[in-house]
């Protein structure tokens, strides 16, 4: 995965660097907490809170099937994750726009479903049924977003809008 990377002047300090992917990825794969943005069916935007890990090149998170984000991505599967810091004079903050894909393959399942016990602990160990996770909240779909465009935000000294296109 080597995408394209440029640092936009127009929101940078003059002496800011682009960030490299690698450090964003690691940041990607270290963050506990991340906003999730659909589409409604009308056009509106819908935004959740969720946990998600990083793995094989994007991101996955899981849903109930009824829930209104599985609803609007049956419909729209375009999605923003966002993660970062809520500080505005230090921190980096992650922009993740793509395309969410069901993921239904109980081996690559599996493998999810042990990164999440990995990073969040065994309150999130989920089985693999049915194309789906299972656990103590019932039944979860789970969905990959492979990165479309990313943005980074370096806060602090010095500020700087890093884009990587894939």
């Amino acid at each position: 995965m080597n995408p394209r990377t440029s640092l936009d002047p127009r929101f940078s300090d003059p002496e800011a660097a682009p960030a490299s992917w690698p450090d964003a990825a690691a940041r990607l794969a270290a963050a506990e907490v991340f906003w999730l943005t659909t589409v409604r069916p009308d056009g509106r935007p819908h935004v959740t809170p969720l946990i998600a890990v990083w793995s094989d090149g994007a991101l996955h998170f899981c849903t109930g099937p009824d829930e209104r984000k599985a609803r609007n991505l049956a419909g729209n599967p375009s999605v923003a994750l966002t993660t970062g810091t809520p500080t505005l004079g230090e921190g980096f903050d992650l922009v993740v726009e793509g395309e969410a894909e069901r993921v239904t393959d109980e081996g690559r399942l599996s493998v999810l479903a042990e990164a999440y016990v990995g990073k969040y602990g065994p309150d999130w160990r989920f089985e693999v049924r049915e194309g789906a996770f299972v656990g103590d909240g019932g039944t979860a779909l789970v969905f990959a977003v492979v990165p479309r465009t990313v943005f980074g935000f370096a806060k602090g000294d010095p500020f700087g809008q890093t884009r990587w296109r894939f």
